[in-house]
């Protein structure tokens, strides 16, 4: 099996299932208790906690961990939606964040927020002046994504958390796909709230973290004890927060190599499947997009169908995002940056790790043009199109 789906989740890394099995085992015990052994957990939350914090310049006291990034990115929005709904109600975002935005933001205008989404370039990248314009008096909240999980472009969030901070405006970030994989501090980038997932970085799923900034004052979602400073009840999932914070932990250590090892299979793979299949598209900013994140649109046939293919070949590749998958509709990413919804629909994202091999790239571009052949000797769409352009070989 060759994996490309690196997006969607990760392997955990032996080390980091190694850091987590103790707490699983002999050290079971509940942080919130007061006795030894539940103080051994309470230090392994502490050093997780230090280790998440470090991965973006934070301070340990400006991290709470949270079930995942679809938590995190809820409990940012509603909570400063609550907190400051005596200066205004008005959110600005954009068309392609993921899901845990959009829907957030559509469940606040059920309770009478403003929304204002932004819309981006044919790259997927923001623009600085709409922004602007579109911040008003009650504006409360600017939340963009630091890196696309469909596309992978990378957004000017140092721009974008400056002009926030210049008008008095709090800056939220969903960097679920950019924490561990691109340098992010949120003090020089002027990041006011982050969401992160330990997934996404080689660690174990169902825990993820919300930074907050020290002066920011939220009010919490999940309402019961007194864990997280008060903010976020609940048992610690003591195993997962340790496995988090060792992933960050190395993520940090391998960061670089990590990025120049992927960007350069990427362009390499980019250029071959430009240069060898005909009719494609590339999706997102050709240079500032996520190191390990390939997109394309391969026109004239169903990406659905292309992924089946390759996965009877053994190589895990998406459609897109996995929390889309099994939707009937395009991708509301690929249609913010002008492609038609038929070239949405041949939409294949590929997103790789440090591990993958040239040869292992050689044999994916090989099955893709044979399955992408295969696929357009059958399509009506396109042999219409061949004979409109006077193409018979």
């Amino acid at each position: 099996m060759i994996y490309l789906d690196n997006a969607a989740t990760t392997p955990m890394k032996p080390e980091v299932l190694t850091a987590m099995m103790p707490y699983m085992t002999e050290y079971f015990g509940n942080p919130s208790s007061a006795y030894q052994l539940a103080q051994v957990s309470r230090e392994a939350v502490e050093k997780a906690r230090h280790r998440a914090a470090a991965l973006i310049g934070a301070e340990d006291d400006e991290i709470y961990f949270t079930s995942g990034g679809s938590e995190s990115d809820n409990w940012a929005l509603k909570a400063v939606a609550e907190s400051l709904r005596d200066r205004g109600n008005h959110i600005i975002t954009t068309r392609i964040e993921h899901h845990a935005i959009l829907n957030t933001c559509r469940y606040l205008e059920g309770q009478g927020a403003e929304v204002t989404y932004l819309e981006v370039d044919a790259w997927g990248r923001v623009s600085l002046e709409a922004l602007e314009r579109a911040i008003r008096p009650d504006t409360i909240l600017i939340s963009v994504m630091a890196a696309n999980n469909e596309i992978g472009t990378l957004q000017p969030i140092r721009e974008i958390g400056r002009l926030a901070h210049s008008r008095g405006i709090p800056f939220h970030t969903d960097a679920v796909q950019a924490y561990g994989h691109i340098p992010i501090n949120v003090k020089n980038d002027n990041i006011d709230l982050l969401s992160a997932s330990g997934h996404k970085l080689n660690g174990p799923k169902g825990v993820g973290m919300l930074y907050i900034r020290r002066d920011v004052k939220l009010g919490s979602m999940i309402h019961g004890g007194s864990q997280e400073r008060g903010l976020r009840a609940g048992t610690y999932n003591v195993p997962g927060i340790v496995g988090f914070g060792a992933a960050a932990a190395l993520a940090g250590k391998t960061m670089q190599a990590r990025a120049a090892r992927e960007m350069e299979i990427r362009n390499y793979m980019i250029r071959r499947i430009q240069r060898e299949i005909p009719f494609v598209l590339l999706n997102g900013d050709p240079g500032r997009r996520l190191p390990n994140n390939i997109s394309f649109c391969f026109r004239f046939l169903q990406g659905e169908a292309l992924l089946i293919l390759l996965d009877e070949e053994g190589i895990c590749v998406s459609g897109g995002s996995a929390c889309s998958t099994g939707s009937p509709d395009p991708s509301h990413v690929l249609l913010a940056i002008g492609r038609s919804p038929q070239e949405a629909y041949s939409a294949l994202r590929i997103t790789l790790s440090e591990d993958i091999t040239g040869q292992q790239a050689d044999f994916v571009v090989r099955e893709l043009k044979a399955a992408v052949s295969q696929l357009r000797r059958k399509s009506p769409e396109y042999g219409a199109f061949r004979r409109r352009k006077g193409i018979y070989r």
